[in-house]
């Protein structure tokens, strides 16, 4: 009886002693991510080769384009990938403990090149382009004394020459082409100081090149600066400007030579961009009030001229103003502006598909106060503008930019 308990015991301190050794009394481990997924570019393609980061790791895709990273810490992550001939992307996650999958689409990087520098040095300037010629309209230089220079460029022959003067001087008006003629709608006589002391303006001037004279055309039904011109179904759509019309919203009929009071915009703002989109008018960014203050949206609105009513989309990547855009192989091409910290050199475009923004490579030479754009001969076109914050810093910078992307 006595052997048998000493068996028992026994029995029962091999089992112990087995537990500690196996556990060996450690504490627990912290819980982990494992993150995996594919790498394709826009079209859908994978990449081989990419390299994805995350807390310091990092992966490399193999020819199926897929990654996996493990043992990293969960929580908020930011994830940057990067490959060869793309542009660079960088998302913040929350890494759950166990699998997570996380797909990367990175954008074609494009390229940025110069072309024969504008003839004056101007900024906050309209631009407008008519089959194949860019014009540049007013601005003003360091003076800050506001200009009547048209400036006409032969996209074919890279040369720049010098066109009709504008009836009177202005600076940060709004510029389109209909029907072979070029309009130049509201902006400012003067150079405020402080802003908006009121030199804003309701004219609208018309051009025919052929002709080579500015005839005066119905006014704006209020008078403002800073604004966007959108063309849409041979309609200019003009939004927003410098306080108090940040949400005013007309039409431009160049056919009947009238206008139409259209509903606010929801949201208020000046030195903003916007493009004509599936039917629709997007606007996006910008800033409130006078002065560059601090102020500034990453607001997406839309508005529908069948319905009459206005939406919102995604929101760009980051808030800022003074920047431009234009719609390029389907894509919503957004890039430079200013901030009260600087300047901004981020390029990003809104791809309709998805409703989704994506960053491309920065501009070499970050500029805003450029009120319009164009895409010609396979070219984004980001001609002059201002290169530090301010109104006083006009360039004879022409910028161009070739993209790859496509959201066809």
């Amino acid at each position: 009886m006595q052997c048998s308990k000493s068996i028992h015991a026994l029995a029962i301190a091999s089992v112990t002693a087995i537990c500690v050794a196996a556990c060996g009394g450690a504490e627990p481990t912290d819980p982990t991510a494992t993150v995996s997924g594919v790498v394709r570019d826009t079209a859908g393609a994978v990449i081989e080769g990419a390299a994805v980061t995350i807390r310091g790791a990092t992966a490399t895709t193999g020819a199926d384009g897929r990654f996996e990273l493990q043992g990293v810490e969960i929580g908020g992550a930011a994830v940057t990938t990067t490959a060869s001939g793309f542009a660079p992307r960088s998302q913040t996650v929350s890494l759950s403990e166990g699998t997570n999958t996380y797909d990367v689409a990175l954008a074609p990087a494009g390229e940025w090149g110069i072309r024969a520098d504008l003839l004056v040095p101007l900024s906050e300037l309209a631009f407008a382009e008519l089959n194949g010629t860019i014009y540049m309209l007013g601005g003003y230089p360091e003076s800050r004394v506001t200009a009547r220079t048209v400036q006409v460029y032969d996209i074919a022959t890279d040369t720049w020459s010098l066109g009709p003067e504008l009836p009177l001087p202005n600076n940060h008006g709004m510029a389109a082409s209909v029907d072979g003629k070029i309009y130049l709608l509201g902006g400012q006589t003067q150079a405020d100081d402080p802003p908006g002391t009121n030199s804003y303006v309701n004219t609208v001037y018309e051009l025919d090149p052929a002709v080579g004279e500015w005839v005066t055309r119905a006014p704006m039904p209020t008078s403002r600066s800073s604004g966007v011109a959108v063309v849409l179904d041979g309609k200019i759509y003009v939004a927003g400007g410098r306080p108090p019309h940040e949400k005013d919203f007309a039409s431009y009929d160049p056919a009947t030579n009238s206008w139409e009071v259209l509903p606010n915009m929801p949201t208020s703002r000046n030195h903003f961009t916007g493009a004509a989109i599936d039917g629709r008018v997007h606007y996006v960014g910008g800033r409130k009030g006078l002065g560059l203050g601090t102020s500034m949206t990453t607001a997406h609105e839309i508005f529908d001229p069948a319905t009459g009513n206005w939406t919102t989309a995604a929101p760009m990547l980051l808030a800022r103003s003074g920047m431009n855009g234009v719609m390029a192989r389907g894509c919503f091409h957004v890039w430079g502006g200013e901030g009260p910290a600087g300047m901004f050199p981020d390029h990003d475009y809104y791809d309709p598909r998805t409703g989704e923004w994506l960053s491309l490579v920065d501009m070499p030479i970050p500029v805003h106060g450029v009120y319009g754009s164009a895409f010609v001969n396979d070219l984004i076109w980001a001609s002059g503008g201002g290169i530090n914050v301010g109104g006083s810093h006009g360039s004879h910078h022409n910028q161009v930019y070739r993209p790859k992307v496509i959201c066809e």
